[in-house]
């Protein structure tokens, strides 16, 4: 029995409160989130039905229910997106995680940018390649580590952000979400999210909450150890046929106290 698209509707029902849907509190409950009923109550669906979707005995819900309950339960673009694939799992060859490695090409691209701070990572985040200068910026951009580790294993790093660090780390989770899909079955996926939820109680949690939501671009703030301050822009590029593997590339303002800190960086 498929269960993917069960845990996801119970996740994302237990996240709404009554109150965010217009639905009186009625006291306390005993479980968090909104009742099956009143999901199914506001995706116009039986609740019967709705019980046999949770628990995976129906596996064809139609477009127009998926539609409504992404509704129901609030959902973004992404997050029904997300839904639709879970319902409808595409089959496909599973590459080797321990095969996954960055082109030859893109290799030479990434180390040929003496200036730049960049990496490659996989879809499970492990780093595939990174040059001197991403390596210089922070310990954990190295081949071989693997960036849901460092986050939540690594205290280094967590030191490294002078804000949102909140932020960052729940978007980390969702973005291996959007990265995974639906195939969350996969066992390098698999071990890595079982020894992180044993290992972090914080991961544990944001893993649970199944949030989905791809990164792309943003502001870093940290605080390097030989240069100070840096508002570092990351932006972060999907490298097409790879499989999910994405470039990660820091820059900072042209003339700005960043770019200054960057290139004492690069002189030491």
């Amino acid at each position: 029995m498929d269960t993917r698209l069960g845990e996801y509707l119970r996740a994302r029902r237990e996240l709404l409160r009554p109150q965010d849907v217009g639905l009186p509190g009625q006291g306390r409950r005993r479980v968090p989130g909104l009742r099956r009923e009143e999901l199914a109550l506001l995706a116009g669906i039986s609740s019967d039905y709705y019980l046999r979707l949770e628990q995976g005995r129906d596996q064809n819900p139609s477009e127009q229910v998926l539609e409504a309950i992404a509704r129901a339960l609030q959902l973004d673009v992404e997050a029904t997106e997300h839904l639709h694939a879970l319902a409808r799992p595409v089959a496909r060859k599973r590459p080797t995680h321990k095969a996954d490695k960055a082109s030859e090409g893109i290799r030479q691209l990434v180390i040929s940018w003496p200036d730049t701070s960049a990496y490659v990572q996989s879809r499970l985040h492990d780093v595939l390649v990174a040059n001197p200068m991403a390596t210089a910026l922070c310990p954990s951009y190295r081949e071989g580590k693997n960036m849901m580790r460092e986050a939540f294993l690594n205290p280094a790093v967590r030191a490294m952000y002078r804000r949102d660090w909140d932020a960052i780390i729940a978007g980390t989770v969702a973005g291996l979400r959007a990265l995974v899909g639906p195939d969350v079955d996969d066992p390098a996926l698999a071990e890595l999210v079982g020894d992180l939820s044993v290992r972090s109680e914080e991961f544990r949690r944001l893993w649970a909450r199944h949030d989905v939501r791809r990164r792309t671009s943003g502001v870093s703030c940290l605080t390097h150890p030989l240069v100070g301050d840096l508002d570092l822009r990351h932006e972060k590029l999907a490298v097409t046929g790879s499989g999910g593997q994405i470039l990660v590339v820091f820059h900072a303002e042209p003339g700005s106290r960043s770019a200054q800190a960057l290139a004492l960086l690069r002189a030491l």
